[in-house]
């Protein structure tokens, strides 16, 4: 499969050719451009008009060109062997340290934090075997990685920190690594909490939305006041102390602040050069939801943001952008381009009170319990399920430039949006699309 596409964020128009399986990405001239939309999709009636005029001997060149390019395998090449055996080793788990919540943000899937489950804190006990369940499931795997999610798990740091010393011991009785994650919304970031995670975290995420109008007309305290000004404050506190390790920013744009330039702007300015902002996935009849007659108006938001992307890093005010970041010279592994996050196969999420499912967004979906950490029950044909549940086995994700990028999506948003894991989220996969040929474009602009 071959993409034709133009982009105008660095400035000038430039013209793209890219191919899917190989991962090969050709800046053209106008008339290449033209010459090959002709050959792997279809022009619009204003290039049919501008192709009628190329002069037909630089045609047959171009045309000799491409037909080169495909005996190589560079272009319109066929699908690499993507056959990978189950083995049923799990490398990867989220921990709900806690189901309960200091903000009350409506957009959140969790409902504040809850699940939709009555208020519960892990205990060291439930995460001990967890540990233990991670570890025995682990197989020949030698590095582990464990999120500490919520919730708000700063509420139950003391377990958090116990929960550490013990992985920490056990794998390295076992030669094996393990890192942590954390994801705070940072109203509890204080300066103990600050030094612990800075010192025992591979990565921190903490939640803030933008500028100061956009983050407190959503995340509040449970009294309804905003959140942004503890939060900024101790974030960037935070960032001070963190040097060059792992971190990010990440905020979540709704229907109400669809100008998301502005906010990522604003976090780059307030000092934050690791940042994502998410589109916020909710059923369409929320007033927040972002729907596929919003598309358009998103789109364009995200070309306002690669154009000031590419300036601000060229004038030296330089931060990442989460979802315009890509490698085509490595890529992602055979399992990222087929399964994305692993969910369900090689990483799952356990409740405070030891539930396994396939990653934190399923804990609502009951169906879908593979087990619990205390019995040591395991379904492993769930596992296998989501195993086989790969980008190459979805109708609507073969013919999609950025398939190997997207690993065919989110499987709980293909479950609430399609009734499948199996299906797709439609707008979901609108906006992944956009943002990836874009981070092609930002990608040839920077090369």
């Amino acid at each position: 499969m071959v993409e034709v596409f133009s982009s105008s964020v660095s400035g000038e128009k430039r013209y793209f050719v890219y191919d899917v399986e190989s991962g090969s990405l050709m800046n053209v001239d106008a008339a290449a451009f033209l010459i090959a939309k002709s050959r792997y999709s279809s022009l619009s009636s204003d290039e049919s008009l501008l192709y009628s005029s190329i002069d037909e001997n630089l045609k047959k060149e171009i045309e000799g060109e491409l037909l080169t390019l495909e005996k190589e395998g560079v272009l319109n090449s066929k699908p690499a062997d993507t056959e990978i055996k189950f083995c049923g080793d799990i490398k990867a788990m989220c921990l709900h340290i806690c189901h309960d919540c200091n903000l009350r943000c409506p957009y959140c899937f969790a409902k504040d934090g809850t699940y939709n489950t009555p208020k519960d804190y892990m205990s060291f006990e439930v995460g001990k075997a967890a540990i233990d369940f991670l570890i025995e499931r682990s197989g020949v795997r030698k590095n582990l990685e464990v999120d500490f999610f919520g919730g708000e798990p700063l509420m139950n740091i003391e377990v958090v920190k116990r929960i550490v010393n013990y992985a920490k011991s056990e794998c390295e009785k076992r030669g094996k690594n393990i890192s942590f994650t954390l994801t705070t919304n940072a109203v509890l970031l204080n300066e103990d909490n600050r030094k612990f995670l800075n010192e025992e975290m591979e990565n921190v995420v903490i939640s803030i939305d933008g500028r100061q109008e956009t983050h407190d007309a959503l995340r509040k305290t449970p009294n309804g006041s905003g959140s942004h000004a503890i939060a900024l404050k101790n974030a960037k506190e935070f960032r001070k102390i963190r040097g060059d390790k792992k971190y990010y920013i990440r905020g979540t744009f709704t229907k109400k602040n669809l100008d998301f330039t502005s906010d990522a702007v604003y976090l780059a300015e307030n000092g934050f050069d690791q940042i994502s902002l998410e589109p916020v996935v909710l059923d369409e009849s929320d007033e927040l939801a972002i729907k596929m007659a919003d598309i358009d108006r998103v789109n364009e938001e995200y070309e306002k943001l690669a154009k000031t992307y590419i300036k601000m890093r060229k004038e030296g005010k330089w931060f990442n952008f989460f979802h315009f970041m890509i490698d085509l010279k490595h890529g992602p592994c055979v399992h990222k381009r087929l399964r994305g996050c692993g969910a369900g196969s090689e990483y799952v999420a356990v409740t405070p009170s030891g539930d396994i499912y396939p990653c934190h967004q399923f804990v609502t979906h009951p169906e879908y319990k593979m087990g619990n950490v205390l019995d040591g029950d395991f379904n492993e044909s769930i596992q296998k399920t989501f195993f086989e549940n790969t980008v190459v086995k979805k109708d609507e994700c073969l013919s999609c430039a950025a398939k190997y990028h997207c690993s065919g999506g989110c499987a709980a948003n293909a479950l609430n949006f399609s009734g499948s894991i199996n299906g797709v989220h439609e707008v979901g996969c609108a906006l992944m699309k956009k943002r990836f040929l874009l981070s092609l474009a930002i990608y040839d602009a920077e090369a």
